[in-house]
């Protein structure tokens, strides 16, 4: 255990802080702001990603001032790696996606693999529009198949961690957003 807890804090102490937590609490009510505009006469069904989109959910979901069903998925092409792999569907909402505006929540948008393949998904399953937010979207250097519609920081391709994301399954706890040094 303590070989454990001595490498995870080494993980921290060799990374470096890009986003300070104040700076996400500024941008998450900005986003819940821009999402309220949009949504709020719509009744949305919000989909969290797990489970990296936890703590951005947890952080948005109040400020959305409007009716709303809630519900989550899990799917990942990461699973405690540090490259991303093939898409592994672990858990679908089990609400009724007929005829229902969906609002997906996540931490992430890399390559926008995983969120196209959800967009698909949800609406094959009948969603009449799917929306997307991610806290935050990476800009890489080619075409992404899916745009988020509400973004809430750009940062460059570098491996994150904190706030929901995870490093080597780690850190997720984190109250800001830190990048392994490069």
């Amino acid at each position: 255990m303590m070989l454990v807890d001595e490498k995870a804090r080494q993980l921290l102490a060799d990374a470096e802080l890009i986003v300070p937590a104040d700076v996400l609490t500024s941008t998450i009510h900005g986003m819940a702001q821009a999402i309220t505009a949009e949504l709020s006469n719509q009744y949305p069904l919000v989909l969290s990603v797990m489970s990296g989109a936890i703590v951005f959910t947890g952080q948005i979901l109040p400020l959305l001032n409007f009716p709303l069903d809630f519900d989550y998925l899990h799917v990942t092409r990461y699973n405690r790696a540090l490259q991303g792999g093939s898409i592994q569907w672990e858990a679908l909402p089990r609400t009724d996606l007929t005829g229902r505006v969906v609002l997906v929540l996540d931490d992430v948008l890399d390559e926008g693999l995983t969120l196209a393949a959800i967009r698909q998904r949800l609406m094959e399953a009948g969603a009449k529009a799917f929306y997307s937010a991610v806290l935050v979207d990476k800009l890489i250097d080619r075409e992404k198949p899916v745009y988020a519609d509400f973004v809430g920081i750009s940062l460059p391709d570098r491996y994150i961690f904190g706030y929901g994301m995870d490093v080597q399954g780690i850190w997720r706890n984190l109250p800001a957003i830190y990048a392994m040094k490069a």
